[in-house]
This record gives C-alpha cells, structure tokens and sequence, in this order.
C-alpha cells in the first residue's frame, strides 16, 4: 500500500510538471467541462433573448378559371386595380376586374399549364419595365425579355407603364420640325417634335413604309427611336428590323415587339411598355420618336379582353373606355420645357381603315386625339404615286409652326397649284375641251405630282428637298417630258452638293429664305437641267 501511495503521488507531481511545463491555459478556453457547458447555455440564453421572430404577411388567392389570356382568382381581398399577380411557372397577371366575389385577370405570358386550383401572389407592386441606354440596338417584349438572341444587361432601372401624362405647365410649345426624309410630308404635312400625328389608310397602302422612313431618316439627328409592333406576323417584323439594320437605323432604335400569335395582354400592354422606354430617354433630355404599328392590333386586343371579362360592349362591341385607353396612351407625347430637360416625345400612331372609312369608330377617336392625320388612299396607290398620301384628307395642325422658313417658302404655292390640278384633272377626265391656261395648270400638276414620288427606304436631306422643291416652283421642270421626270428630278437632287455650307446652314437656321439665297439654288438646279437637256 505504502508503494502504492508513493506510485500515485509520483504520478500526480509529474503530472502537475508536466502541466505547469506547458504553460497556461489560453484566455477564454474553460479550465474543465462544466465551464464548456456553462459558456453554451450562456450563449443560447444571450441568442434566445435578442431574437425577434419576423413574421411575412402573405396574400394568397386560387385559380377558379383559366380562359384565353385571362384568369379568375378567388381571395386576395386587399388586392389594388392593376396590381401584378404572379402565378405557378413565373407567369405574371395584372388584377383587372375587382369584384367582390373574384378577381379577373389579364394574363402576360404562356398560360396553358395554369389549372384551377393552382396558387396566387400579391406582388405588391405595378407592372413596369426595365429602362436604360443598354436597349439600343436591342428587339425585346413588353416584359422587357431579349427577343435578338442577346442576353439583356440586368438593370435596377425599372419604370411603370402606366405613368401620369406631363402636367400643361411643365410643357413647351413644339417649334422644332421632325424631318421625315419624305417631300410630300416635309413640305405639305409638317410634323414638329413633340407632336402627334396619326397615319391611317387601308391595308397594304404604306402605312409601315413611311414609318420605317422616318426612322430611318433620323440618323444623325440625335433622335432616338422606339418602333412597337403590335399583334404584327413575325415575317413582317423580320422585315422591318432588317432593313433599319441595313439603313443603320438600329444603333439608335428599340424595338418593342408582339406577334400576331401572342397572349392578348402582351398586345395590350405593349405601347404602355414603349412609351415608358420612350420617357426615359425624353427625362433625360433627348428627342425621342415612338411608332405604334398599329393601335388596330391594340383596340382588338382590349376588345378580346373586355369580352372575355364581360365587360359591358358598346359601339362595334368595344368596351365604353377605349376612347380613354388612347387618350391616356397618347397625352404622355409632347415638348417639355427646358426646366425639366427640354426633351420630347413624338408619337405616330398607325390605324387601319376598312374601305377607306375615315369616319368608323376607332379612327375617329384617334383623330380626335391626335394634332393632325396622313392618309393613305388606295386609289392613289393602284395608280403608283408613292407614298400614297391623300393631300387633300391629310393635316398637321401643330408642325406649321415648327417647319422650316425654306419650306414655308415654297409650301403655299405648292398646296394652292396641287388643289388646282386635282380639280381641274377631274373635270377633265370629262372629255370636256380645255383653254390653254387650264392644261398648263394640269401639266403643272402632273409634274408637281411626280416630284412628290419617292422610293420607299430612301428619305432626302433637308437640301435634297428643298432644290427639288424651289425648281419645281420656278417651272423648271415644265419642259421636261413626264417620261424623264424621275432622271431629271434625281440629277436636280444630286445638284444639291453644289450648295454651299453656308447656304445650307441658313436653310437650317434662318429665319427666312432670303432673296439671294433662293436665286442661287434655283440657279444650281437650272444649271442642272440644263446639262441634263443637253
């Protein structure tokens, strides 16, 4: 026992070295386990009394119905109008009809897997899109997805499609012209910054054409674009974009598209998504033009979806608002004043028209909305005179005011020669004789005609236009055979080089054509015929 003790005592003092060898133990490491087990449920204790549970409130609703582009959803009592619903499949919905037992709603995308029963999410929030300069050059939906096989650059930048229209005491008055490349419209139907002016006819009468060519026509302008197709065949769209490709005309345009076979919401939404775009860039002070091809495509869809909801039909089984649904649409267009960045927005809405009825229901909504109309005949286009555009049916009641001098120079005597011809050659068309006067009036006309011709994609400068214009004027073509007016009014186009810049620039900028400036483009453009006749 004794050697025992003396064993353990041994033990116990080497281990007691061996400890006091290795130094102390580090700060703040428990000495024995009691001291773990202390510092954990010291610790748990401390977590238990600072947490506070978060709880999220969520609106949760179901599906009753499922129906072309709409949907019923029963629940969601504190659901707004026209808040954003998201269904199964990363499916969005705005809330349209707010009854007090279900909820209708516009559905924006592929439906055909939604079933009843399926779940729905408040959002909280309106349907908006991204914004940004990164969509230059790029064709997307109403949803803001890439539709040109690029990724699209992630923004924060969002801004709602319904948005408040710019009060009148934060507007300009529209005193710069939008120059469309097109003699007929330059010269006869101005259009200013910041206007609206609606382009109506039948089908396939060159509705899209002048619309491209104004696009095209504002390169190296320092105007952006936004070109919204509505409910139009993907081939068509295909088209248009590839030729603003060829032209150039995309590095400064955004394409907004809907094809005829898409959901009716993504139509509805689509000229609120582009005018939103359009008023990103017109906020931070730059000139913007948006194109509506076409709001036909856009008032069926409204229909489509009205129905569908039994909204109440009225005229041509439109719902009472549609008059709103363009007004609100096209009142964001306009000039604001240099307080709030001196941008603008300038709208060209297409309609369709059937038979040549100006006076149906949509289109006399749209004039009534708009500053001013250019429409297309057909009979005009069956006989070649392109752009097909109805002079005498055609008005700008705004762009007068922003034209420029030179063309104001020549736009009256123009308008007042071309009425005279289209009344004489009707009464002509008679068999009746004709004095000397009258067919010089009728050969007149049928000149000035022909220079209003033009190729379609192939818009002039202000230059080009304006030598053309002062010589057909002048009479200088009146000796010219209708045969050889098309070569003779290009080589008068390509006179215009001959101006000089100084010339130019006071066609540009002056206040009035003066004397000695018109003499020495009328001078240019004789010269060239005269070669030419030679």
């Amino acid at each position: 026992m004794a050697n025992e003790r003396k064993t353990s005592a041994s033990s116990n003092s080497a281990s007691s070295n061996s400890a006091s060898s290795n130094g102390p133990l580090p700060d703040g490491m428990p000495e024995s386990l009691d001291g773990v087990v202390d510092q954990v449920f010291a610790a748990l204790s401390t977590s238990r009394e600072n947490f506070a549970p978060q709880l999220l409130l969520r609106e949760v609703g179901t599906v009753t119905s499922v129906l072309t582009g709409i949907a019923t959803v029963d629940g969601l009592p504190n659901v707004g109008y026209e808040e954003l619903l998201k269904f199964p499949g990363n499916v969005f919905g705005i809330a349209f009809n707010i009854d007090e037992s279900e909820i209708g709603v516009i559905l924006l995308g592929d439906y055909w897997h939604l079933k009843a029963g399926d779940r729905v999410e408040r959002t909280g929030r309106v349907m908006d899109v991204a914004v940004g300069d990164y969509l230059l050059g790029r064709v997307i939906d109403p949803l803001g997805r890439a539709l040109d096989d690029k990724e699209i650059e992630h923004t924060s930048e969002r801004m709602p499609i319904e948005r408040p229209a710019a009060a009148i005491m934060d507007r300009s008055p529209v005193t710069v012209p939008l120059q469309t490349g097109l003699k007929v419209i330059d010269a006869l139907i101005p259009i200013g910054r910041g206007q609206r002016e609606l382009i109506l006819g039948d089908r396939q009468t060159g509705k899209s054409t002048i619309a491209i060519d104004t696009i095209i026509s504002q390169r190296g302008q320092n105007v952006v674009c936004i070109y919204c197709a509505i409910g139009q065949r993907a081939s068509t769209v295909g088209r248009n974009i590839a030729i603003m490709r060829e032209k150039g005309a995309m590095d400064y345009t955004v394409v907004v598209v809907t094809e005829g076979d898409a959901p009716p919401g993504l139509a509805y939404i689509a000229p609120y998504a582009a005018t939103s775009i359009a008023e990103y860039f017109m906020n931070a002070g730059r000139d913007v033009l948006i194109v509506y091809d076409d709001l036909t495509q856009h008032a069926r869809s409204y229909r489509e979806l009205s129905l569908l909801l039994r909204r109440p039909p009225g005229r041509e089984a439109f719902p009472g608002d549609i008059f709103y649904i363009h007004s609100r649409l096209l009142e964001r267009a306009t000039r604001m004043c240099p307080e709030f960045g001196g941008g603008s927005l300038t709208a060209l809405p297409i309609i369709e028209t059937e038979a040549q009825d100006i006076a149906a229901y949509i289109p006399t909504n749209l004039i009534s909305i708009t500053d001013g109309q250019i429409y297309l005949s057909p009979t005009l286009f069956e006989l070649g005179m392109l752009p097909a555009i109805d002079v005498g049916k055609s008005v700008s009641r705004v762009g007068g005011k922003a034209q420029l001098p030179a063309y104001r120079a020549v736009a009256s005597d123009l308008k007042l020669a071309y009425a005279q011809f289209e009344e004489l050659e009707t009464f002509a068309r008679f068999g009746a004789s004709l004095d000397a006067s009258t067919r010089k009036i009728i050969e007149h006309g049928q000149r000035i005609r022909s220079c209003l011709k033009q190729p379609e994609f192939s818009p002039l400068s202000v230059a080009e236009q304006i030598i053309v214009l002062l010589a057909l004027i002048a009479g200088l073509f009146d000796a010219i055979a209708i045969a050889r007016m098309t070569e003779a009014q290009k080589i008068v186009q390509e006179s215009a080089a001959k101006i000089p810049a100084d010339v130019i620039d006071r066609l540009l900028h002056a206040k009035n054509l003066s004397t000695e400036d018109r003499a020495a483009i009328v001078q240019i453009a004789r010269q060239a015929l005269a070669d030419f006749k030679s």
